[in-house]
């Protein structure tokens, strides 16, 4: 780390690869002797479309997406994702089947009920987000045009640690907060997103996976700017995609190859979680959110006996260089937001930092 930058633990717009942002930096006024910067280019130029066609190639190959899936690099964040799902996939049957475990999903179940009948088929409400229900617990209607749920939960701090098996009915799942985490069997799904500012790429960009064949089906009434099929038909260039972020994301890519890709990610990421979580257990001031056997592996949400205290914390931790570390509104607390980029030191660091507290309150 450079002596100024400190250690960022936020949930997102999230710490970006140290190396992609100083070779960002390096080619910001003049992008490889074009020069032009890359936030200057035209979209339809020949050294952007290899930018594009380089970033989607990246992106493919460290997935191990199948050819019969497109990728596409869409604006209106995964947000914009709750509504193009219902839009494009529910018109097959006019229904969809919901897992609510966490803040986003809910709302995505919320905003899917304006376009069909939506099925909640399995809840944590029960117990404040804080597992994730079990296969078994799942209550799947085969009618389903898909099923939808949301991989890993920011506010909370749980994880899903399988794949709902769902049989014929269509996969959709929320990755924002996981993607490029560890390798996935993109086989298993009918769409995967993401909001790149967690684990690929400044804000701005949301990218779908998605098994060609489930699109153009869409509602007639669904705009443009959401239809998959006309987002495949002009490859994400309906209209100027968000270049820079594009640019950026292939970028993290290459650093995620040169760190051992998806498997090297895997390994880090449960190194930082479980030193984490270990410290946490081990202290008598802090508890968890998250139950064992559910904790996510990207954010650690925990908290002290008080809010007070809690403030205490966060701000102690800020001055010493551990910031963004305040749990979300809903919840309160703290959350320690673990992405591919937070270095293991940093994560060592926070430990030491979280023990010293402990013995000094």
């Amino acid at each position: 780390m450079s002596d100024q930058r400190v250690y960022n633990f936020s949930a997102g717009p999230s710490m970006l690869p140290l190396s992609a942002l100083e070779r960002a930096a390096s080619e910001i006024t003049n992008y490889r002797g074009s020069g032009m910067s890359v936030m200057e280019m035209s979209h339809r130029s020949k050294v952007f479309l290899q930018i594009f066609q380089e970033a989607q190639d990246k992106l493919r190959r460290l997935l191990k997406v199948p050819d019969e899936y497109q990728i596409l690099f869409l604006q209106t964040g995964a947000t914009g994702q709750f509504s193009a799902i219902p839009l494009n996939l529910i018109g097959k049957t006019g229904k969809a089947d919901y897992a609510v475990t966490g803040n986003f999903s809910n709302l995505a179940y919320k905003e899917a009920q304006k376009y069909g009948q939506i099925n909640l088929a399995v809840s944590s409400a029960d117990r404040d987000h804080s597992y994730i229900p079990r296969q078994e617990q799942i209550q799947l209607d085969p009618q389903a045009s898909y099923f939808y749920y949301c991989a890993n939960n920011t506010v909370y701090g749980t994880e899903w640690d399988y794949v709902p098996e769902t049989g014929d009915v269509p996969l959709v799942c929320d990755m924002s907060s996981d993607i490029l985490s560890m390798p996935v069997d993109v086989s298993k799904y009918g769409i995967i997103y993401a909001g790149a500012q967690k684990n690929m790429a400044p804000a701005g960009l949301t990218v779908v996976i998605i098994k060609k064949e489930l699109a153009g089906h869409e509602l007639p009434y669904t705009p443009v700017m959401m239809s998959y099929q006309a987002m495949i038909d002009k490859d994400s260039m309906y209209n100027t995609p968000p270049c820079w972020c594009i640019y950026m994301l292939g970028l993290t890519l290459d650093w995620v190859n040169e760190n051992g890709g998806l498997e090297g990610m895997e390994k880090l990421k449960w190194q930082r979680a479980n030193m984490l979580y270990d410290t946490l257990d081990n202290t008598r001031l802090f508890q968890c959110h998250a139950e064992k056997g559910s904790r996510s592996g990207m954010n650690v949400t925990f908290r002290t006996a008080t809010p007070e205290l809690d403030a205490k914390f966060v701000a102690e931790a800020a001055q010493a260089g551990f910031v963004n570390l305040k749990g979300h509104r809903k919840v309160g607390g703290m959350r320690a937001s673990i992405y591919n980029a937070m270095p293991v030191e940093g994560v060592e660091k926070l430990c030491d930092f979280i023990r010293a507290f402990d013995q000094a309150n």
